[in-house]
């Protein structure tokens, strides 16, 4: 042991997310002693909360299934949708390495298997390189018994989700099509027979991103990896501009460790700290956020500490939601895609195609319009024909059932007619009424709408054009968008929220952070959204957070195994 310190190892990672695993396992793999910190008692972190896809194109997935985008053009369209923000360095980096990620992890452990989702577009497919057939990438669900005890170590989301309530990521676009298609009939079957299998035998069953992590795990813990939990990295060491290692309050006892390779970063964003989000966000509301509320900036802090640069701090994954209270947070995705709909500002007034990728929603609304009227927040208005055939806010379009796992039934539900979020109304006066907004501008904003919605094309704000506007919508009817059919109408309050900052530490194409001058730090490297996102302010598509936390993880341990070779 070297002297001053009470552990050595070859590579520190700070963050169990899977930006953390993906590396811990790939360092582990060149033969490099690993160890995992994490802050929270339980493993995970926002990964463990997401949706769990991993924007990759040319996984070995799509490969398998006869499509492998061109990189080149990849390249290209990172750059126009990053607009200058990101270096080309780093995002071809990122094309050129994520597929290898992804092959390393399957060639690694059998529980690594990833699927394809095809047909989910890239959030801009109608720009050059971006692609309507989408490179989003999933892993298989897992029943959680397969962890044992350890299964109760993974973070999992606030609530109650009934056994059993599970549903793929390739099943979601027919499951919110329950009312329209068979294939929506025939997922909920498969969903009501889930759960009573789950009463009955007792299974576990996850998806999404606890699935994600679930799966990592495994690998991680039959590979004998270590892992400390409740353990937050307190500073880091540095000597001669290098950084030697770490300080982590283990379980209440600081703790000295040395990493003869480097410390990396995977800690999480900052959305939960009020500090940093009043000093670089303070159009955000810490509360509104889903990543994992352990994430308060430790580790950007002590990396600026150590002489980091930091980037992009303005920035988030902005996501429009309904918010019914406390911790209840409903993210707006297929609202804004049903055809009978439309957004207003707090003037009344119609602004954006409201199918338009989540995170530049959310820019929309922090922008807020030129002559100053506010976007945050803003009302989504649908009508009665709706409300009776497309899931809304997670309102099921069928007979009320008791007990059910969602709300069901033609009733508002009481928890939303107690809120300020929702407002129902006869007629467009008491609708205006109900929202705060000019009548007269209200009722001209409708008659727009239902004009265009009429005649079939969006003139104003070209919604449906894109094919990724019309992914979750209805496939049933011959134009994207419907007029409304009047009253009742029923309006939602979306206000900014976000799945966690990508703001933070300046990396380069190694995943090394960056002094303010560009040279990088010797020791030190950061990934996931403790770094400055490789997406810059933008989001190529569904899964283009985890993807470049678990590229840069792996690119980071691959770097620190290539320079101990070196000498």
């Amino acid at each position: 042991m070297t002297e001053g310190f009470d552990e050595e190892v070859d590579v520190l990672v700070v963050g169990s997310g899977a930006g953390g695993f993906t590396t811990a396992l790939a360092a582990d793999a060149k033969g490099l002693r690993t160890l995992v910190v994490e802050k929270a008692d339980r493993f995970g972190g926002s990964s463990a909360l997401s949706g769990g896809g991993i924007w990759v194109p040319g996984a070995p997935a799509q490969v398998r299934a006869g499509y492998r985008p061109d990189p080149a053009d990849v390249v290209g369209y990172l750059e126009r949708i990053t607009d200058g923000v990101v270096p080309r360095e780093r995002l071809e980096a990122y094309v050129d390495q994520a597929p290898r990620m992804l092959e390393f992890l399957e060639n690694l452990d059998p529980v690594l298997q990833y699927v394809w989702k095809p047909g989910y577009p890239d959030y801009y497919p109608e720009l050059p390189g971006g692609s309507e057939r989408g490179s989003v990438i999933n892993i298989p669900p897992i029943d959680l018994r397969e962890l044992g005890e350890d299964a109760a170590r993974m973070l999992a989301p606030a609530g109650f989700t009934p056994k059993g309530f599970w549903i793929a990521p390739n099943e979601l676009v027919d499951f919110y099509r329950l009312r329209q298609t068979w294939a929506g009939k025939v997922t909920f079957v498969k969903l009501a027979l889930r759960m009573a299998r789950a009463r009955v035998f007792g299974e576990k069953v996850v998806t999404i991103g606890q699935a994600l992590i679930a799966r990592m795990f495994l690998a991680f813990r039959r590979r004998g990896l270590r892992l400390w939990l409740n353990s937050p990295l307190t500073s880091l060491i540095v000597e001669g501009g290098r950084v030697v290692g770490a300080v982590v309050d283990h379980e209440g006892t600081p703790v000295r460790i040395r990493a003869t390779g480097g410390v990396v970063l995977a800690a999480g964003g900052f959305e939960h700290s009020p500090e940093l989000r009043a000093q670089y966000q303070p159009f955000a509301d810490p509360e509104l956020s889903l990543g994992a509320r352990s994430n308060t900036g430790d580790g950007i802090r002590v990396a600026q500490e150590a002489g980091a640069d930091l980037d992009l701090m303005d920035s988030a994954w902005w996501y429009p939601c309904v918010s019914w209270g406390p911790g209840r947070i409903v993210f707006s995705l297929n609202e804004r895609m049903m055809p009978a709909q439309l957004i207003v500002d707090a003037g009344g007034r119609r602004y954006i195609n409201e199918a338009t990728p989540y995170s530049e929603f959310g820019l929309a609304m922090i922008e807020g319009a030129p002559d100053g009227t506010a976007r945050n927040p803003s009302w989504l208005i649908t009508d009665e024909w709706s409300w009776r055939r497309y899931i809304v806010f997670g309102h099921l379009p069928i007979p009320y059932v008791p007990f059910a796992p969602a709300p069901t039934g033609r009733r508002v539900p009481a928890l939303w007619r107690d809120s300020d979020s929702f407002v129902k109304a006869e007629t467009v006066e008491q609708l205006a009424d109900g929202i705060g907004v000019p009548r007269d501008v209200l009722a001209a904003t409708l008659r727009r709408y239902d004009e265009t919605a009429g005649a079939g094309v969006d003139s104003d704000f070209h919604r449906g054009e894109s094919v990724y506007d019309r992914y979750y919508g209805d496939v049933t009817l011959p134009t994207p968008t419907v007029a409304l059919h009047g009253g009742p109408y029923y309006a939602f309050k979306l206000v900014l929220a976000d799945l966690g900052t990508n703001g933070g530490v300046r990396t380069d194409e190694h995943a090394r952070a960056l002094r303010p001058d560009g040279s990088a730090i010797p020791g030190l490297y950061a990934t996931g959204n403790v770094a400055a996102s490789v997406m810059g302010r933008s989001y190529a598509g569904a899964g283009a957070t985890i993807g470049p936390a678990m590229t840069f993880g792996f690119i980071a341990a691959n770097d620190i195994a290539a320079r101990r070779a070196a000498g």
